[in-house]
């Protein structure tokens, strides 16, 4: 999918923002995300650490649950932004998260507060992937 460039810096913006709300007193490593839906529509999220360390969840896991409250229904691009410089990507949990609302040709975007770095599908991120439709039959 090629996005705009207005609407990539849309997202970028939105994540940006929505960083800002992390909860992340552990690793101190506040990242945002933001999804668009086929609606056009963009949901933000943060990463909430929590001082029991598998009880925390993900910037992206944040939009989605933002993206579903709102009626959304699939992703059609996202956006994740940590503080950079390393490139950062949706971890393993969140790639399969996103799968499970996204076709294998969602567009991901790596990008920081100096801007956008780097995108790719998510099955480049994620290859030969589950997903709802090997549970029809």
């Amino acid at each position: 999918m090629n996005l705009s460039i207005d609407l990539q810096q849309r997202l970028l913006q939105a994540a940006l923002a929505a960083r800002a709300y992390s909860h992340a007193p552990y690793s101190r490593y506040a990242v945002g995300a933001a999804v668009l839906d086929e609606q056009g529509r963009i949901h933000g999220g943060a990463n909430i650490e929590n001082a029991a360390y598998p009880q925390g969840w993900c910037a992206e896991a944040t939009a989605l649950g933002a993206m579903v409250m709102a009626g959304g229904r699939r992703a059609v691009a996202v956006l994740v932004s940590g503080p950079g410089p390393e490139i950062i990507t949706p971890c393993g949990g969140c790639r399969q998260k996103l799968r499970e609302f996204a076709a294998p040709e969602l567009l991901i975007i790596a990008a920081d507060p100096g801007g956008i770095r780097q995108h790719w599908t998510l099955a480049e991120l994620l290859p030969f992937s589950f997903g709802p439709d090997h549970l029809k039959f």
